[in-house]
């Protein structure tokens, strides 16, 4: 790209809208304009000076402040659509989320489960949108921010007088009745009293205030990207994890989290009831018909393996002990878990006898663990049962077939082939408690229900974030910036001698009022005159063309 050359000597990029060194218009526009443009000090952007190749296009889409407000549109529309119904994260952990999407929610939570919105936040296209969102707030900074800071780091005291004539406050004042000298020291003093830094070059002025303040939409972005940042870390393994365990009285399992060498032991499980003859609760109590839980609790310790090789458990020694509340968890090194729910005698084992139906004769005992039942049950005297199928929760699904709506045993049901010395090639039974079916036709064997055992179970949901400190840093770079943005204005005065005139000129990136305000602080005990705003000029001519 060529250079665009100033009658100052100045080279300035092509795109280049306002001379870099001295402020005179560049381009037709800029010169025939009431006011000129200063958002970015007319410095040439890249978005509006390369335009040819791919990674130009693709620089110029980004760059674009609409792109980047309808991606956010987009995205918060996502996000409300996932908030319809919860996310399976959110549905009880025991539950099939295709069915209970279905049961709970009807024809619109099978569609909601269809079209993927039960997982959207972790969804491939709504971390595309994220991560669009944060490649848009990036480009579209440093398209801005880059040849701002140039200019502002750079600008000269001594302008082009069409610079400071095209500004929005502008005055023209004859020789006053003060020498250069005084006038140059009066107004100097006037505006160190408002806090302005001055620049002076060749009897020429230049006062500015608070410049940091042009960056605060640009730190808001960058605290916006480490918040994005966060959140997408969210979806790493081992980031952050917010999972539910169920753990069974006196039972040990692993904790849940990626690359996990942490168990929990459920050494008891608890819950305390109101005591109903207690006066204090006495009407509240007598309006339920269940009994009410004062507390639950479980008494958990929390166990490391020693062993260095992952996946492998070796020795486990214990490293914390906690009696685990609601609001009151076990925390270790960032891991914590919270007491949310509990389940009282689930089934935990079934026991079964082999009973030959016309004798009543019956043929050993076999225990069946039924979170891990196995495929084959020896008996006495060579008499055994194969396990054919299992449904933990059984429900004839619209098929009319069996099925099971989730991992948990609350109607387990079994279908048994069952091998003795008159039945070599077995014979079949469906089974439950209490239940005994033959789909087969009549058999001369079946499997006759004797015990149970129940056990409780605690829930724990297991949280640790490790995004937590990019959440805090993005917020709060976030609201520096918005306060930085807001609550103070980008304030310049220029005091020139042009043509035997002293030439005043105020430029602010808001609160125009503010500024009048200084530069008349500015003029006092002068005989400058007060600048006037001609952002009200052109707003009249501007109404006045519009009627002709």
């Amino acid at each position: 790209m060529k250079d665009q050359s100033c009658e100052c000597g100045q080279l300035n990029p092509e795109g280049t809208l306002i001379c870099q060194k001295c402020g005179k218009p560049l381009v037709k526009e800029e010169a025939e304009s009431t006011l000129l443009n200063m958002r970015y000090e007319g410095a040439a952007r890249r978005s509006k000076t390369y335009t040819t190749t791919l990674i130009d296009k693709i620089w110029v889409f980004f760059s674009s402040v609409k792109v980047g407000i309808w991606i956010l549109v987009v995205l918060l529309i996502a996000s409300a659509l996932g908030s319809v119904f919860p996310q399976e994260m959110y549905i009880p952990p025991e539950q099939n989320a295709s069915v209970y999407y279905r049961d709970e929610y009807g024809f619109l939570g099978q569609l909601y489960y269809q079209l993927g919105f039960h997982n959207l936040y972790g969804s491939w296209w709504y971390m595309l949108l994220m991560a669009s969102l944060g490649i848009s707030l990036t480009i579209a900074s440093l398209d801005r921010v880059v040849p701002l800071y140039k200019s502002l780091s750079k600008q000269r005291v001594t302008r082009h007088k069409i610079f400071l004539s095209k500004q929005r406050f502008f005055s023209k004042t004859p020789q006053p009745d003060m020498s250069d000298a005084e006038l140059l020291e009066k107004v100097k003093d006037n505006l160190r009293k408002k806090r302005y830094i001055i620049k002076e070059e060749n009897g020429n002025l230049l006062a500015e205030k608070n410049r940091f303040a042009r960056w605060g939409p640009y730190v808001n972005h960058i605290g916006i990207i480490i918040f994005l940042i966060g959140c997408m870390l969210r979806y790493f393994p081992g980031m952050y994890v917010d999972e539910t365990m169920w753990i069974r009285e006196g039972e040990e399992a692993v904790v849940p989290v990626s690359d996990s060498e942490f168990y929990v032991k459920n050494e008891r499980f608890f819950v305390e009831y109101y005591d109903e003859t207690d006066p204090t609760f006495q009407d509240a109590l007598e309006r339920n018909v269940e009994p009410v839980v004062k507390t639950f609790q479980t008494d958990a310790v929390l166990l490391e393996s020693t062993s260095e090789v992952i996946g492998v458990a070796g020795e486990k020694e214990e490293v914390a002990r906690q009696e685990i509340r609601v609001n009151e968890p076990l925390t270790y090194e960032g891991l914590s878990l919270y007491q949310t729910q509990y389940k009282l005698n689930e089934l935990n084992e079934l026991s079964f006898t082999l009973e030959d139906k016309e004798s009543g004769e019956t043929f050993g005992r076999i225990d069946i663990d039924l979170f891990n039942p196995e495929d084959e049950y020896e008996f006495e005297d060579g008499y055994r049962v194969e396990v054919m199928g299992y449904f933990p929760d059984y429900f004839m699904n619209d098929m009319n077939q069996p099925s099971t709506r989730s991992r948990v045993p609350d109607n387990p049901y079994f279908f048994f082939r069952m091998f003795t010395p008159e039945t070599p090639e077995g014979e079949v039974s469906f089974v439950g408690i209490q239940d005994n079916r033959e789909p087969m036709g009549e058999n001369q064997y079946k499997m006759t229900f004797v015990d149970v055992v129940m056990k409780n179970v605690s829930i724990l949901t297991v949280r640790r974030d490790h995004t937590i400190p990019f959440l805090v840093v993005g917020g709060a770079i976030f609201m520096i910036g918005l306060i930085q943005g807001a609550y103070w204005m980008h304030r310049r005065i220029w005091l020139q001698k042009v043509d035997g005139e002293w030439w005043m000129a105020g430029h602010t990136n808001k609160s125009g009022l503010g500024l009048q305000k200084d530069m008349s602080a500015a003029i006092e005990e002068t005989s400058l005159h007060q600048p006037e705003d001609q952002s009200e000029k052109k707003s009249k001519n501007q109404s006045q063309s519009e009627e002709g």
